[in-house]
């Protein structure tokens, strides 16, 4: 036991250290965590041991939960082409083109090559998404096709998971794997179904009536669990299980409140995955290949960017194809628990895996420092286009007015009834497109970050009537909510929600706040039309 506590106590020191000097930086914490795992296995001989290992792998298992909260199929079907078109080009030709380099470079089996040159494939949503989030470009145009490849490589990685599990049964042939995959896979997503229809909202609101967040933490943890429990018990990875977990969950009211209450946990799961991956990096074997694992770093990432920008080339500008490109070139985090698993199924060699691990690591350390440099590096291929002075907001000097951040199809909507009524209003986006569009139809729209000060300064914020936040990006309704908050300002501001689940995340903002619920709206034009319908019924009567 004091064993157990002193090296507790020697990884907490030292990936606490490292995070904070990797942080002035900006190096994620996830290296952070890879080279707390590789120092204790080098100089204090501290090695990752079977329990450890299956410990940690529910870090992925709950990456996964969270991955499928997020899987909404509503979102989905609106980025089809940024995540079925572009994502899927992207997976396929990437895994493809490198599985072939694998097989001849390195002499691997065929089956081998071709799910390694798929897990070098998938690019780090971690790092990308964190950052994009950081720096306001989540919602830019390059930032949109960034996170629909991602979100498909998200969902890539469970066909590959599959893969790996049929090929390496020895027990039967491909056809009798794909069969029992199928009819498996049939039976576990029915069974997850049909609890997530008539089991868990039910289970949920029982839950929540105890008014105990340890109950209802207790409650997540244990329904993650057990779907990964199930989805094992059917041959099935725990990843795949987490993530129909996920989904099960997605459409419940109680959505946003899993999410934070998880986070800490699967942070700390995943912080844990990543130091025993670090423990399994041997320097001797690395170093002794390194030129190789250079080779393979440079390869990589040369591909995936050159496969990324030819497909958004064709029908986006250069400057926006290279931003895209160069921001997922990398090699992401699911490829580390795919080379694992690779490793443990004998499906390869451990020396390779050291190469192959070292490899993703490294192309991780230069992701922080590429993204940094992303607008630099695409000035080479195209300049930035210099934006008019007229689209730009400057200071105004109007009053009583309705401010409304967002100039997407709903914001250009309500733009439409605020011209109807003849209202005052002013109109705010960060995506010149939107705001060339505004524009071209001669409506108040201008390009500006609501996140900055002078941004809500020129808008007059504290002199207008109300606004109104028709953004459809959820974080970013709350980012922006929480700025107009720490303004100072008692401007009414009314927001846009789906599902009472939301009411927790705003609900502390103040009572100027006001949540107008999706559902609710569409509930009382569906009965108005109705009514309109029983008074032209009676009329013809």
């Amino acid at each position: 036991m004091e064993q157990i506590l002193e090296g507790f106590l020697l990884v907490a020191a030292i990936s606490v250290a490292l995070n904070v000097i990797f942080k002035k930086f900006q190096i994620p914490t996830i290296i952070g965590y890879i080279v707390t795992g590789t120092l204790i296995s080098e100089f204090f001989n501290l090695k990752s041991n079977d329990e450890i290992s299956h410990i940690a792998e529910f870090g992925i298992a709950f990456l996964m939960f969270t991955i499928g909260l997020e899987f909404s199929f509503k979102h989905l079907m609106g980025m089809k082409k940024e995540v079925f078109l572009n994502g899927g080009l992207q997976v396929c030709l990437s895994g493809f083109i490198m599985g072939v380099m694998l097989y001849y470079a390195l002499h691997l089996k065929d089956e081998t090559a071709l799910i390694a040159g798929l897990a070098f494939a998938l690019s780090s949503t971690a790092i990308v998404l964190k950052t994009l989030n950081d720096n306001g470009d989540v919602s830019k145009i390059y930032g949109r096709k960034t996170l629909g490849i991602l979100l498909f490589q998200d969902i890539a990685v469970i066909p590959i998971l599959l893969m790996i599990d049929m090929f390496s049964s020895q027990d039967a042939s491909i056809n009798e794997l794909l069969l029992k995959t199928f009819t498996s896979a049939t039976i576990l997503i029915i069974v997850l179904f049909l609890l997530g229809k008539y089991v868990i909202n039910w289970i949920f609101y029982k839950v929540i009536q105890t008014n105990s967040q340890e109950v209802f933490i207790a409650t997540i943890l244990f329904m993650v669990v057990g779907a990964s429990t199930l989805a094992h018990f059917f041959g099935f990875s725990y990843s795949l299980g987490a993530f129909l977990a996920g989904m099960m969950m997605a459409e419940t009211q109680y959505k946003h409140q899993i999410e934070v209450d998880l986070i800490p946990f699967r942070d700390l799961l995943l912080g844990l995955f990543f130091i025993t991956v670090g423990m399994q990096i041997n320097f001797a074997v690395v170093i002794s290949n390194i030129w190789l694992v250079l080779g393979l770093v440079f390869s990589v990432m040369v591909i995936k960017a050159i496969v990324v920008f030819a497909i958004l080339n064709i029908y986006l500008k250069r400057r926006v194809a290279a931003k895209t490109a160069l921001s997922i070139c990398q090699i992401g985090e699911f490829a580390l628990a795919v080379f694992g698993l690779m490793t443990t199924r004998n499906l390869l060699d451990i020396q390779t895996a050291q190469i192959f691990i070292a490899a993703s690591v490294i192309s991780m350390f230069a992701t922080p420092f590429i993204l940094k440099k992303l607008d630099v590096i695409a000035d080479l291929i195209e300049r930035e286009i210099v934006i008019e002075p007229s689209e730009t907001l400057k200071p105004q000097t109007i009053k009583n007015h309705i401010v409304v951040f967002g100039y997407d199809r709903l914001g250009q909507e309500v733009v439409l009834r605020l011209k109807e009524t003849k209202l005052l209003y002013l109109v705010l986006d960060n995506d010149i497109s939107l705001v060339e569009l505004g524009r071209s139809r001669g409506e108040n729209v201008f390009l500006g970050n609501v996140l900055q000060n002078n941004t809500l300064e020129n808008a007059c914020l504290k002199d207008a009537a109300a606004v109104i936040i028709t953004v459809s990006n959820e974080q970013r309704v709350e980012l922006i909510a929480q700025k107009i908050k720490d303004y100072g300002v008692n401007t009414q501001t009314i927001i846009k929600i789906n599902g009472e689940g939301n009411k927790d995340i705003f609900g502390e903002l103040g009572k100027n706040f006001h949540l107008i619920s999706e559902e609710r709206v569409m509930a009382k034009t569906l009965v108005h039309e109705a009514l309109q319908c029983k008074i032209d019924h009676d009329i013809r009567a």
